[in-house]
């Protein structure tokens, strides 16, 4: 657990012992302050993560205390503690900036989970701030490129959903930016300010899939220590991902069928239900109406998905962008490895737009990035610095991988797996991209040759 350094604010001593005991037992730095200006005084030396006040003080309220606080430090979250009697004070605080409040009088538990909730919050929130600004100083629509009539239409999708609560369902082939194209929804939107949260659906298992969504309470499973907050639940107010959607279990999907309909949930072993206002962006590269067909994607939960659909069309089918995207990429990886590479060789262009692009914008970044890394400086990228071709490229051909004639289809498909797991130096997420499967199914023929392996012992 993440320690931190937490300031309660209160006049009543009874009541600022307990929750200075309750915060030290959970494992914070605390300081205790009888009143708002003694606490203000002691944060302009000191940072707090989360200060903790009462409403009702004197010579100075909780809600000057919060303004004070929010206006010097708007990293510092604060949680107001307040009777039942004084509830609309409470959403006054909220307005006023507050991350959350705890109704008197409450447990130790009730209120460490409330500072645990609110601290991950502020850490969301602050990652959230790097990568918008992120964006706005780097890329328009979140680091797409593109000025071709297929890409504006789809930056005219996006202006259109962004500010909207409907849910989006963003379809394309592996690579074409299914990722850039849901962050570009969450920060043109109002939600900008707001958590947002990915969940990539295909590289956790069943079990471990449905605690990082839905959370879950101590005690629910031999490993659960200690309550997780899921990340529907991270994302209230926000934007939840849903990235390759298409892989989630069967037997999960009626759960999350309920939280996208009714925007409520239960966490793993627990019957609590748990409202949140989350705006939900799923991404497939697969056929889901395939899949509903043969019983692998339940058909309602593909239709409260299919709200508004945005397809992102390949590379192949908007080639006018790919000089703007080796120009965009030459400069970042320059940048980011201290080259200075002078662009492309004539040839190198005329061979990139006459290429396909299978693996389409990632395979393209990936290209200029391996050929920039092993350039040398003040010389333009020539062809044969690139090796294209997805896995032709990364067998070099049959022989040098070890294939003769005579071998079987699986040994042909496990020796292609380990050497396109080689070629992208164990990253089993960019193999799977190369490989044109998912992470999942990756995994497992890993797990296969494990257990083929032991047999032949």
């Amino acid at each position: 657990m993440s320690r931190y350094r937490v300031m309660v604010i209160d006049d009543d001593e009874l009541m600022r012992e307990y929750v200075h005991e309750a915060m030290t037992r959970a494992g914070h730095d605390v300081d205790a302050a009888a009143s708002g200006p003694e606490a203000l005084a002691r944060m302009e030396t000191t940072a707090y993560d989360v200060a903790i006040t009462d409403l009702k003080m004197a010579p100075m309220d909780g809600l000057e205390v919060l303004r004070r606080v929010r206006a010097a430090g708007p990293d510092t979250q604060v949680i107001v503690m307040t009777a039942y009697g004084t509830i609309e004070t409470a959403v006054a605080a909220l307005k006023e900036g507050a991350a959350d409040y705890i109704l008197k009088p409450f447990t130790p538990d009730a209120l460490e989970v409330a500072v645990d909730r609110c601290l991950e919050r502020a850490r969301v929130a602050r990652e959230n701030r790097y990568l918008r600004d992120e964006v706005d100083a780097r890329y328009d629509f979140g680091a797409m490129v593109g000025d071709s009539p297929a890409m504006r239409a789809v930056y005219e999708q996006i202006r259109k959903v962004a500010d909207s609560r409907a849910t989006v369902l963003i379809r394309g082939a592996t690579g074409v930016g299914k990722e850039l194209a849901a962050r570009a929804i969450h920060f043109a939107g109002a939600r900008r300010d707001k958590p947002f949260i990915k969940v990539n659906c295909a590289a956790l298992s069943a079990g471990i899939l449905e605690s990082e969504l839905f959370g879950h309470e101590k005690g629910a499973f031999t490993s659960a220590h200690d309550r997780k907050i899921g990340r529907f639940e991270l994302a209230d107010t926000g934007t939840l991902l849903l990235d390759e959607v298409s892989e989630i279990p069967v037997d999960l999907q009626p759960k999350l069928l309920r939280a996208l309909q009714e925007r409520e949930f239960e966490r793993v072993g627990g019957n609590t239900p748990i409202q949140v206002d989350t705006r939900i962006v799923a991404t497939s590269n697969r056929d889901l109406e395939s899949a509903v067909r043969e019983g692998k994607f339940r058909e309602d939960l593909f239709y409260r998905l299919n709200v508004v659909v945005i397809v992102l069309p390949p590379l192949r089918e908007r080639r006018e962008d790919i000089p703007a995207l080796m120009d965009h990429f030459l400069k970042r990886y320059c940048r980011e490895n201290g080259r200075r590479v002078r662009g492309f060789a004539p040839a190198t262009q005329k061979r990139f737009l006459a290429y396909d692009w299978p693996g389409n914008v990632r395979e393209l970044q990936h290209a200029i990035e391996q050929a920039i890394v092993l350039a040398s400086d003040d010389a333009p990228l020539r062809p044969e610095q690139f090796f294209l071709g997805g896995v032709q490229a990364v067998l070099g051909g049959a022989a040098s991988a070890g294939i003769t004639a005579g071998a079987t289809v699986a040994d042909v498909e496990r020796r292609l797996i380990f050497a396109t797991l080689e070629h992208c130096d164990g990253n089993r997420t960019r193999a799977a991209e190369m490989l044109g499967i998912s992470v999942r199914t990756l995994r497992n023929k890993l797990n296969e040759y494990r257990v083929e392996q032991g047999h032949d012992q």
